[in-house]
């Protein structure tokens, strides 16, 4: 997937109430600051397929689509794959 104006090349796939979710937040604020590139959260539950597809690995954070990871994501990964 190439990036458009609108679609965000990050995205948090989370779901309320998950303390990774709020970590993985929290990391993709500090990227923001460093990088300038924002990035989108999508809740899990409200779409039964993507709660079928990501069920108990949230928070999983993609950049251009790609999966960088998955419960504790790690900031190194996800700025390699933006420079990319």
């Amino acid at each position: 997937m190439s990036p458009t104006a609108d679609v965000p090349r990050v995205v948090l796939y989370g779901r309320a109430g998950c303390h990774l979710c709020d970590q993985a937040r929290a990391m993709l604020e500090r990227l923001r600051e460093e990088t300038g590139e924002g990035f989108a959260e999508v809740d899990v539950d409200a779409d039964a397929g993507l709660r079928e597809r990501y069920g108990e690995l949230v928070p999983v954070v993609t950049v251009d689509g790609v999966q960088q990871g998955y419960w504790r994501i790690e900031a190194s990964r996800v700025r390699a794959a933006l420079a990319r």
